[in-house]
């Protein structure tokens, strides 16, 4: 009997928890909402129970579902940097206090996202960030085979104290545009070091690219390999450690170490289709944001073509769980990586270039944009993780362009680097057109977070030229007006030039006066 009242009590106990009337983890104090559109607020209760939020003005009423679920819509707001107060009421009461009204937006990818601005070199953007209305929630790192219905976190206020945790290049980005617009912004941070893009991608986005079909089908198979190798893993240790054991005990040669499985996909972060997705951005979805910034890559390595089209998948996805339309997506193309001394060939194509070459193709799609970060490398004998470059501040403002040009008005704003046009055979010589010269072309060095030292006396390098021999060389390439024509002696004939196509090609110098790097660029398509 007291077994059966001891069960008793803890269902009642449970059931009482639910019963409470309870926020999804993403309404907290300090959050921000979504300005200019319909907000969603949602959460739990005891089925049928009636709910009611208010907020500024507002009050609307609702009934949880059979399941206890519930959610309500508040109508559009305009920015507001005062803070209100927000009570949900049921049989119980909740308040949400400190909420303001802005844009949010979602910055999600892998390790390069995920570094904090303690990660970084300059103290500075710590000890001055008292923003009191710029805000991240973190949402934790969550693996799931099934789409997750709520996260948990909280949302914090940008301070000295605080800022160490902030997504650095989401800092930098959301720093500028308040300090710009005077808006208030919210930063979802949604990252996971070396990630490969396949993990954040949905069951409906994939399904909308059939080219990707048979991506799906090998990578699960090699998945499905991986796991039964892993699975025979157990008895191999236990024989590898009683043998190990026997020759430290007999001073003898240890015996060969074991070579463990290789995830399928790159990185050494979660491998598989759409767990990420499920478990940190579904979470999400009914959270109205103003647009995602996104920083990955460099674990898909030398991806070219199924990486766009992963990329395709990936935006629409999002763009159809959010059902708010082509919201922007802005990311960032990747870095210089590696030792340049090993990437000095013309004829280099090792490495990373093909992905960026998908990541400029990204730029297709309607509403993105993307950061070029080609420059940002440090190349320095010194520095040890240069798959991470620091300077996160240019990252993050070179997005903030983006932003600033296409969403909040700024309609005179230099926003993007010069990006690759067409190509025209002049004889021997082939002249490059460009998109986005600014108010000109310019040759020029950068250094750390200095501005660009232009240097109009320069050569332009890493401008290779090639015939139909398909053989590389460097090209004599100089600034011509709009243009840069390219050359050289020993291709009289020439059908194809790249730029800065390695994956580290440093001294890359091609910028326009604005100071924004040109994007690496093929013509060819070998």
């Amino acid at each position: 009997m007291n077994k059966v009242l001891m069960i008793a009590t803890l269902m009642c106990a449970a059931w009482s928890a639910h019963a409470d009337v309870q926020m999804n983890g993403l309404f907290t104090d300090h959050m921000v909402l979504q300005r200019d559109m319909p907000v969603a607020v949602f959460g739990t209760a005891e089925p049928g129970e009636t709910v009611t939020v208010t907020f500024t003005g507002q009050s609307k009423t609702t009934a949880a579902d059979k399941d206890g679920r519930w959610s309500v819509t508040l109508d559009a707001m305009k920015a507001s940097t005062n803070s209100a107060a927000m009570t949900i009421d049921g049989k119980n009461k909740v308040t949400l206090n400190d909420i303001v009204i802005g844009d949010v937006w979602v910055c999600g990818g892998q390790s390069n996202m995920a570094m904090g601005l303690s990660g970084c070199d300059r103290p500075e953007d710590i000890q001055t960030a008292e923003i009191p209305l710029l805000r991240q929630f973190h949402s934790p790192g969550l693996v799931a085979n099934h789409q997750v219905t709520n996260t948990k976190g909280a949302w914090v206020v940008c301070s000295p104290q605080s800022a160490a945790g902030f997504t650095a290049a989401g800092f930098h980005f959301g720093r500028r545009l308040h300090q710009e617009t005077g808006i208030p912004i919210g930063l979802i941070k949604v990252a996971w070091s070396a990630t490969a893009i396949e993990p954040w991608i949905s069951t409906a986005g994939l399904a909308a690219i059939p080219e990707l079909a048979k991506d799906k089908e090998l990578l699960d198979q090699k998945i499905a390999a991986y796991v039964d190798v892993l699975a025979g893993m157990p008895p191999k240790l236990d024989a590898y450690v009683a043998e190990a054991r026997k020759a430290i005990s007999g001073n003898t040669e240890l015996p060969t170490p074991i070579d463990f499985p290789v995830y399928p996909i790159g990185g050494s972060g979660p491998a598989g289709w759409h767990c990420l997705y499920n478990g940190m951005i579904h979470p999400l979805v009914n959270f109205a944001i103003k647009g995602v910034i996104w920083y990955q890559g460099e674990s898909n390595g030398s991806e070219g073509d199924s990486y766009f089209q992963k990329k395709r998948a990936l935006i629409g996805g999002w763009r159809q769980a959010w059902n708010q339309g082509d919201f922007p997506f802005y990311f960032v193309q990747l870095a210089s990586f590696g030792d340049p001394k090993q990437f000095m060939s013309p004829s280099s194509d090792n490495g990373w270039p093909k992905l960026r070459m998908a990541q400029n193709k990204t730029l297709t799609l309607p509403h993105t944009g993307m950061a070029v970060a080609i420059d940002l490398a440090d190349n320095s004998p010194g520095n040890r993780d240069p798959i991470h470059p620091k300077n996160k501040k240019e990252v993050g403002e070179r997005l903030a362009l983006w932003a600033l040009a296409k969403d909040y008005g700024k309609k005179d704003l230099v926003y993007s680097g010069p990006l690759y046009k067409e190509m025209k055979i002049e004889g021997d010589k082939v002249r490059i057109t460009f998109d986005h010269i600014g108010s000109g072309l310019t040759v020029a060095t950068k250094k750390d977070y200095e501005p660009i030292v232009k240097e109009p006396q320069g050569k332009l390098q890493r401008f290779a030229i090639a015939g139909e021999d398909k053989k590389w060389v460097w090209a004599n390439a100089v600034i011509d007006g709009e243009t840069v024509l390219c050359s050289s002696p020993e291709i009289p004939k020439p059908v194809a030039v790249r730029y800065a196509f390695a994956q580290n090609p440093d001294g890359c110098n091609l910028y326009n006066n604005e100071g924004l790097p040109a994007s690496p660029f093929r013509t060819d398509e070998w």
